[in-house]
């Protein structure tokens, strides 16, 4: 991910849509491209930002909105320096997942689908990494890691400083 900026000005943001709509394209089609890639230039999509991007792609903010809050993937507000994403799809829970998750809650000190106070680390559930064979799984910064247990989430946690 590139440097996280804070979205502040609503004038760089709607500079940075225009530029982004002129090199891409200004239509509907180009709605969850420019989301993913607003994500990934400012670390989420604020919602004062929802305006601007439904009158440069010409759709309705309700459009705009029902994108940005469907995808579980985009974020409305803004990630911890790390991402830890535990697996709750059948598989991974039928092979211990639901005690991995309480258990990563403890330790890294933060609920599931929330960011510590110290923003240091954000736990957030996934459904299905695609590695049913060998979970639980995660996603650590966007690194899969399999067979989670114990000693694996406290490696993570050292990893993500918690």
């Amino acid at each position: 991910m590139s440097a996280i900026i804070a979205i502040d000005d609503d004038r760089a943001m709607a500079a940075w849509v225009q530029d982004w709509t002129a090199r891409h394209g200004a239509r509907r089609d180009q709605l969850l491209p420019l989301l993913q890639a607003m994500q990934r230039h400012y670390g989420h999509i604020a919602d004062h930002v929802v305006p601007t991007v439904a009158r440069a792609l010409n759709i309705s903010r309700a459009d705009v909105h029902g994108v940005v809050t469907f995808y579980h993937d985009l974020r409305r507000v803004p990630p911890g320096r790390h991402v830890v994403k535990l697996c709750r799809a059948e598989s991974c829970q039928a092979r211990g997942g639901a005690a991995i998750d309480r258990l990563a809650a403890q330790r890294l000190g933060v609920a599931m689908g929330a960011t510590r106070d110290d923003g240091a680390v954000t736990l957030e559930p996934v459904y299905c990494l695609g590695l049913c064979a060998i979970g639980p799984n995660a996603l650590v910064d966007g690194r899969p890691v399999a067979r989670i247990d114990a000693a694996a989430l406290e490696r993570i946690a050292v990893e993500v400083g918690a």
